[in-house]
């Protein structure tokens, strides 16, 4: 007999990206197992009230991140114990704590071991968390690493658009760290080497694809002005829907992952779905997710991202995926790993 599944429990607004992924797991899981039960809850409270439904000691899987919970790691922490008390809970952790967080990091340390100590079983999103557990969690149960799945196996492929225009792309949020910043430097540098070369640079621009995190629109005004001051135009498209969102992801541009201390990246697979190999900052995430999905992704080092940038305007089919490129391991292969996992 196969063993069924735990209740799925997808925590969070719509438009959070780590729910969106625990959404998109559980119709994977779904799919492969159609009995399997999915509860979607906004907020804790609802998660509160959907869980006193359940028998004690019932099986519920959930992804998470500590700003899921509240507006403290304390908050999350509480949470996930109390959780824990009721059901038998495993976990899939997002965002692992790391020294970049800042002044935050020793409080988000903290409330992460609490919440692998409550949980039953411990997952994260890359072989990358999972040694940053072991690096900086020393004393709690090894997490298992299932890396983020793709929604698709093989992308649309399309010939590059020649354009005259110097456009870099980076999709997501923008916050400190995102590496905005860093790419309106190497935007400013990049048209003046080409323009150096003998070569027709139309406008300069580094576009953000989506919104300010939210206490960050001041980082976008004063980003604006140190921009223009280069003579780089810094655009934001503010939140936009999945069509528009898609959309953006296929214009005419360079696309830029240039997150500085990235541990799972759901954006560079934003970009391979939509069949865009994107210049990615190389790091121990960024080797790893080249040595996955091969030819996916062009890794450069931080002082190389002007040149780069010159190298994909004069050959924007460099920014566009192979014909027939997989992006495995797809959604329905992580869903066989959690399958395979909770039953282990």
């Amino acid at each position: 007999m196969i063993s069924a599944p735990p209740l799925l429990l997808v925590l969070g607004p719509e438009g959070h990206g780590v729910t969106r992924y625990g959404d998109d797991v559980a119709r994977a899981v779904g799919i492969l197992r159609p009995a399997a039960r999915t509860v979607r809850v906004a907020d804790v409270a609802a998660g509160d009230r959907a869980l006193a439904g359940l028998d004690a000691g019932a099986r519920v899987h959930l992804h998470a991140t500590d700003r899921l919970f509240g507006s403290t790691p304390e908050d999350a922490a509480d949470v996930v114990e109390r959780w824990a008390e009721r059901v038998r809970l495993t976990l899939t952790l997002h965002d692992v704590p790391q020294p970049s967080d800042g002044t935050m990091f020793e409080r988000r340390r903290a409330a992460y071991a609490r919440m692998v100590a409550a949980a039953s079983r411990v997952a994260v999103n890359s072989r990358h968390e999972q040694l940053l557990m072991d690096e900086f969690l020393p004393g709690v149960a090894r997490a298992e690493a299932i890396a983020l799945g793709a929604r698709t196996g093989i992308p649309p492929s399309r010939p590059g658009e020649a354009t005259r225009d110097l456009r870099v792309l980076i999709a997501g949020f923008v916050y400190p760290g995102k590496g905005h910043r860093p790419a309106v430097v190497a935007a400013a540098r990049a048209a003046d080497e080409l323009r150096r070369r003998g070569e027709v640079v139309g406008d300069v621009a580094v576009r953000a694809i989506g919104a300010p995190s939210r206490g960050h629109e001041e980082d976008v005004v004063r980003l604006r002005a140190d921009a223009a001051e280069l003579g780089v135009a810094f655009e934001v498209t503010g939140f936009l829907g999945d069509d528009a969102f898609a959309a953006e992801l296929l214009a005419p541009g360079i696309p830029l992952a240039a997150h500085e201390h990235v541990s799972a990246s759901r954006s560079m697979l934003d970009w391979v779905e939509a069949g865009r190999r994107p210049l990615v900052v190389d790091s121990r995430y960024a080797a790893e997710m080249d040595a996955l999905r091969p030819g996916t992704l062009a890794r450069y080092a931080p002082d190389e991202l002007a040149a780069r940038l010159v190298d994909a305007w004069l050959d924007p089919t460099s920014t566009w995926l192979a014909p027939g490129a997989s992006l495995a391991p797809t959604l329905d292969d992580v869903a066989a790993s959690y399958l395979a996992w909770w039953v282990a």
